[in-house]
């Protein structure tokens, strides 16, 4: 269970920058964790700390942020780490998926031979929005066999219900808003 203190700490360093990308959004702005190693350090560990006793076999991270946090937590889990891209990005086979965006779709790559079947699965990202970029990592996750035990993310914006999306799973967020 995360610590209140460690967690205020985290949250503290994370920007509200107004108006960015565009006009009426705040923007979750996490580079003054990054920029700060005690921030940064205590952030990976407690996204860690939910999945300890659960025998992760493997990391998930989601483009791009998700590999500043999922790499260091596959280290701590003693797991290997997987990179999740959008197409054209990765050099060997790979399996893709579409998903819906809120004007359009977006797809979701993963190497076809990252995953063995029954291996279980942690999927971490910075942030969890509407959930469409997690529900599409958690399908090419099921379809490479892995069994997810859980995602991590720095981030949860609630009131965008992302979550919803992704109920069967065991969800841990650090911040949320």
């Amino acid at each position: 269970m995360a610590s209140k203190k460690r967690v205020d700490s985290i949250a503290d360093r994370i920007r509200d920058v107004p108006d960015f990308p565009k006009k009426g959004i705040v923007f979750k702005d996490i580079t003054p964790v990054l920029s700060d190693i005690n921030a940064l350090r205590t952030s990976v560990e407690e996204m860690a700390s939910s999945f300890m006793d659960l025998e992760i076999d493997v990391v998930v991270g989601i483009e791009s942020r998700g590999f500043i946090f999922g790499a260091p937590i596959a280290d701590i889990l003693d797991a290997s780490f997987v990179l999740v891209r959008k197409p054209g990005k990765l050099p060997w086979k790979t399996k893709s998926v579409s998903y819906e965006l809120e004007y359009g779709t977006d797809a979701l790559e993963i190497h076809e031979d990252s995953i063995a079947k029954g291996q279980n699965v942690l999927i971490v990202d910075d942030l969890l929005a509407t959930g469409g970029t997690a529900e599409a990592t958690c399908k090419l996750v099921s379809e490479l066999g892995g069994n997810i035990k859980g995602l991590s993310v720095l981030i949860e914006l609630e009131f965008l219900s992302g979550r919803k999306k992704l109920n069967q799973y065991n969800v841990h967020s650090l911040v949320q808003y």
